[in-house]
């Protein structure tokens, strides 16, 4: 027996409230805008019984569930990949979801991962609770000391994290030594590239000339892409079609998905990415120049500045964006003087008036946390000053007001 098409009027006349969710009215295609439409669903309808078997989700070929994508996160998903320079992308509720995805697909017991000293603190947490929970041990090493990492890696490490810049106090590693460890070692590498957000470099072509890449890339849109201070999503991009599948089967299983409004306004982002980051960056760059020439500061902890551990690193992998000024994003950190104890340094962060104290980055208002570095942190750090770190995310504000915000805080709080 055929079945009658789901747009049809009725044979029979329907009550209101049935015809109210039954409606006939289809609206006309050829419907051209700027943005792309949001479509919010669960439910995804068949016409008939044959096209419920033969639709495939994996490839994005048609639809099948709200979950497993709809016309609005396929594009959102195609975008990211193009912003990172990959084929494959999967979306996730937030970037450390992101990272969990990751780690759930890639490893199993007996394995085990390595992690950069500097990486995202909730990372590292994954691996020494969750991860450890499962059987799969852990270990870090010197993000500054390439063979630090190769003597680290054995036959069960499985998957290697990298960072650049590293988390809170910014140190560049050589990315594309850390990446030919990985490749010789047969070890995937995966790489948080929130701070590059696929603008300072490429992650899968470090070298410009498609030669040599990592394996992951994973971002938390939170961030730059999506800018606004308002949205938690997270990106896992990929160019294996082999590893791409085996990421999305596990993010299938865990049954991970995204909003249909928060990837609307990731999509209505993304076209100003650039713009925002470099403001951001140049921003960061006079406001992090400024805080070297202070009496308070120790040291100034920005990939982009002479002196700042990495910075040749930084220069022959990002130099080249922008024309020539590099790229940098808009985060810094700065090491206040030993001399000076955490009450000063807790009363300088509360002193400040538009850097508001919260987490997170990317956003239009600047913010400033002040970290307990010791707590963090395995390995010596020879290269940070003796003092109190504070990491500044500069937003969108005006530099003066920002600098002038600054100056009286630092004067509030250590005369």
């Amino acid at each position: 027996m055929s079945q009658t098409p789901i747009h049809a009027p009725p044979e029979v006349p329907l009550l209101l409230p049935t015809r109210l969710v039954h409606h006939e009215y289809t609206p006309p295609a050829g419907f051209a805008a700027l943005q792309p439409a949001v479509h919010k669903a669960s439910t995804v309808l068949f016409p008939n019984v044959a096209a419920m078997r033969a639709r495939e989700w994996k490839d994005k070929t048609s639809y099948t569930y709200g979950l497993h994508g709809t016309p609005t996160t396929y594009q959102l998903e195609e975008r990211i990949a193009t912003l990172e320079g990959g084929l494959q992308c999967l979306l996730a509720p937030s970037g450390l979801a992101a990272i969990s995805t990751v780690a759930l697909a890639l490893l199993r017991a007996g394995d085990e991962v390595l992690l950069p000293d500097n990486a995202y603190s909730p990372n590292k947490a994954l691996a020494e609770v969750e991860l450890a929970h499962y059987g799969v041990t852990h270990r870090v090493f010197d993000p500054l000391d390439p063979q630090d990492l190769a003597a680290k890696i054995t036959d069960r490490t499985r998957l290697v994290w990298l960072e650049a810049a590293g988390s809170v106090t910014m140190e560049f590693p050589d990315l594309p030594a850390q990446v030919r460890i990985c490749r010789e070692r047969g070890v995937t590498c995966a790489l948080d590239n929130t701070w590059g957000a696929g603008l300072a470099f490429a992650p899968f072509d470090l070298l410009g000339d498609g030669s040599l890449g990592v394996d992951v890339s994973v971002h938390a849109l939170t961030k730059y892409p999506s800018g606004g201070g308002d949205v938690l999503m997270g990106s896992i991009t990929t160019r294996d079609q082999a590893l791409h599948l085996k990421l999305k089967l596990t993010h299938m299983r865990l049954g991970l998905g995204v909003g249909a409004n928060d990837a609307e306004a990731v999509l209505r982002a993304l076209p100003s990415i650039a713009l925002r980051y470099r403001a951001h960056d140049e921003a960061a760059r006079e406001l992090a120049r400024w805080l070297a020439g202070q009496p308070a500061i120790a040291q100034v902890l920005h990939p982009a500045l002479p002196g700042s551990p990495g910075h040749d690193h930084w220069q022959a992998l990002c130099g080249a964006a922008f024309g020539g000024q590099g790229g940098a994003a808009g985060l810094f950190s700065v090491v206040i003087g030993a001399q000076y104890g955490q009450a000063q340094v807790d009363a300088f962060c509360d002193a400040l008036q538009l850097f508001r104290l919260g987490y997170s980055w990317g956003g239009p208002m600047s913010l400033v946390v002040p970290y307990e570095l010791a707590a963090m942190r395995r390995c010596a750090t020879p290269q940070l000053a003796a003092g109190t770190v504070v990491r500044f995310c500069v937003g969108l504000e005006d530099v003066q007001d920002l600098r002038a915000d600054l100056a009286q805080a630092l004067a509030r709080a250590f005369g």
